[in-house]
């Protein structure tokens, strides 16, 4: 039974976290994290 319990909760804060990080809301903090790789030291972007 705590088992089951446990694996319903752990499912709704996964579906819960998933729709947070897709919200439309989030897209720009996630295209300036997928950049970072692409900027010097500096903060200047190398492409």
């Amino acid at each position: 039974m705590l088992s089951g319990i446990v694996t319903a909760v752990l499912l709704v804060l996964f579906v819960v976290g998933w729709a947070w990080a897709w919200r439309p809301a989030r897209k720009a903090d996630f295209d300036a994290a997928a950049s970072l790789p692409l900027e010097d030291n500096d903060g200047e972007s190398i492409r």
